[in-house]
């Protein structure tokens, strides 16, 4: 059987320095009626006290939600003094903006290896009457399923991509952040929160891989770079093939344009800087 919703109703409670006067009043008349009537006294004297206890205060962005023997009669958000019956039974809600920041969480990416994760998610409590029967305590339940979240997002993504298609969880940051967001109100819906932002605040292999996925990136970044050295320096031999034929400065046989484009990317591709070699005699 699932358990019944409850949502928020307002409740009108009567200002609280007005209730004030009338309860000092009250007992003010029955310390008056003493001696001409104890019994009427002592009842107004009790109303007056009894009328006390009906004060409560509603702070800024805060919100009281009322009950009367255990069943819900509403939420009051006005702020300020106010009185309500004094058998009410009052219970604080704050419905501040609040943010928290998730342990670091041990998991599998979508390709398997071990990564930490952790995540910063800003909240705030929209339906008090939810966040107070829904759940046993609302602060627990949004740590707990923001991780829970979390834990469902890195599973689905690989921490880095080996191709120029997907989402990877280092090079997508708001793709990623967006899915955490909508996944996280999801879960948090239910108790009557509403998460604001929810971002990814660390990322890094697990200890026992980071090294060798260190070794691997670094091999790409060679890669790459060797790809573009490469690409540009078959560009240039084009051009300097082409500009001494147009200009006309050496005509040179297919062997010799062979070594000449060795040569040349010898130069431009090297690591090392090259030692040129003068020849003072023939082409030949």
């Amino acid at each position: 059987m699932e358990a019944r919703v409850i949502k928020e109703l307002g409740r009108n409670t009567l200002p609280g320095l007005l209730m004030l006067l009338v309860a000092l009043a009250t007992i003010v008349i029955g310390i008056v009626l003493f001696g001409a009537s104890k019994g009427i006294s002592v009842v107004a004297i009790i109303i007056g006290i009894f009328m006390l206890f009906g004060l409560f205060i509603v702070q800024p962005n805060t919100a009281q939600v009322l009950q009367l023997f255990g069943r819900y009669v509403g939420t009051e958000r006005a702020e300020g003094l106010r009185w309500a019956n004094p058998f009410f039974s009052k219970k604080r809600v704050s419905l501040r903006i609040r943010n928290f920041e998730s342990a670091k969480l041990k998991v599998n990416d979508h390709d398997g290896s071990p990564i930490e994760i952790g995540a910063i998610v800003v909240w705030q409590v929209v339906d008090t009457a939810q966040a107070v029967f829904s759940v046993d305590d609302y602060e627990s339940f949004v740590h707990i399923q923001s991780e829970s979240a979390l834990r469902a997002l890195a599973t689905r993504y690989p921490y880095d991509l080996h191709d120029t298609q997907g989402i990877a969880l280092r090079s997508h940051a708001h793709e990623v952040a967006e899915q955490l967001m909508m996944e996280v109100q999801e879960k948090l819906a239910q108790a009557g929160v509403k998460a604001l932002d929810a971002r990814i605040s660390h990322l890094a292999y697990a200890p026992e891989i980071a090294q060798a996925m260190l070794q691997r990136q670094q091999a790409g970044a060679i890669i790459a770079a060797r790809t573009k050295i490469v690409e540009g320096a078959v560009t240039m031999v084009e051009m300097a093939l082409a500009q001494l034929g147009e200009r006309g400065v050496v005509v040179l046989d297919e062997e010799r344009k062979a070594q000449m484009v060795s040569n040349l990317l010898v130069v431009l591709c090297g690591e090392r800087g090259t030692q040129p070699v003068i020849n003072t005699g023939s082409l030949y």
